[in-house]
C-alpha cells in the first residue's frame, strides 16, 4: 500500500468523511506523499512520525513513554479492533519480526537508557528496567498481542523521534544507522496501514483533529 493508491481511494471517497476524518486522513498522507519521495533516511523518517501523528492528531507528552500513554493505547486498540483484513498482525507477525527484536533490543532506543546518560537512574536501574522492558515485550510476541507490541515499538520509535527532532543526533550519523533503517522500514509500514484503516471506518469517532483549519 502506498501514497497513491491511498489517495487515489481519498479522492473517490472525502465528500462522504466526517470532517475530522478527512482533515486527518487529508494531512497524513501529504506528510506520507513527501516521505515516499525521500531518499535521505533520517528525513524520511521524521516525515513519516509526521504522517503518523498527523493521523493520531493528539497531542503527545514527552513526559511519559507511548507505552503508558491511555489516549494512545485506546487509538491502538481502536485501529486493531477495525482491522478487519488483518494488516497490523501482518506488519508485527510476518512482515518485520526481526526488524521489531532487534529494535527491541537496542539501548539506544530505550528510554531508561538515556536516564542513565542523564544521572537520573544508575547503572543498574537502568539495566533492570531494560531487562524487564524486553520480557514484557517477549510476553506481548509470545501471546501474539498485538495492540501491546505495537505500544512498545512505537515508544523505541518516539526516543529515536526525540533525539532527531531536538538535535540530539547527528545528521547521517553512523552510530544510529541501525536504528533508523529498521524505524523507517516498519513506519514505512504502518502508516499506509493506519491510513487505510482510518478510511476504512469513516463513522467511527476519531476525535477533533488537532489545529483545525480556520477559515
Amino acid at each position: 500500500m502506498d501514497y497513491n493508491t491511498l489517495k487515489n481511494r481519498q479522492r473517490q471517497e472525502r465528500d462522504s468523511y466526517p470532517d475530522n476524518l478527512g482533515l486527518r486522513v487529508h494531512r497524513a498522507l501529504s506528510w506520507l506523499h513527501r516521505a515516499e519521495q525521500e531518499a535521505d533516511p533520517d528525513s524520511r523518517f521524521i516525515f513519516l512520525w509526521i504522517a503518523f501523528n498527523a493521523a493520531y492528531a493528539s497531542d503527545i507528552d514527552d513526559r511519559e513513554g507511548l507505552s503508558e500513554q491511555g489516549t494512545f493505547n485506546s487509538f491502538l486498540d481502536k485501529l486493531h479492533e477495525l482491522d478487519a483484513s488483518k494488516r497490523l498482525n501482518d506488519l508485527i507477525w510476518r512482515a518485520y519480526p526481526n526488524a521489531i527484536r532487534v529494535l527491541l533490543d537496542n539501548p539506544y532506543v530505550f528510554p531508561g537508557f538515556w536516564d542513565y546518560q542523564r544521572d537520573l537512574k544508575t547503572e543498574d536501574q537502568w539495566q533492570d528496567s531494560f531487562a524487564a522492558a524486553k520480557r514484557a515485550a517477549n510476553n506481548a510476541l509470545a501471546k501474539q498481542d498485538t495492540t501491546r507490541v505495537l505500544a512498545i515499538v512505537l515508544n523505541r520509535i518516539y526516543t529515536l523521534r526525540n533525539q532527531l527532532l531536538h538535535g540530539g543526533a547527528t545528521w547521517n550519523s553512523s552510530i544510529n544507522r541501525d536504528q533508523i533503517r529498521d524505524c523507517v522500514n516498519l513506519m514505512g509500514e504502518l502508516v499506509p496501514a493506519v491510513i487505510e484503516i482510518m478510511m476504512d471506518s469513516p463513522t467511527t469517532l476519531w476525535g477533533e483533529a488537532s489545529y483545525p483549519v480556520i477559515e
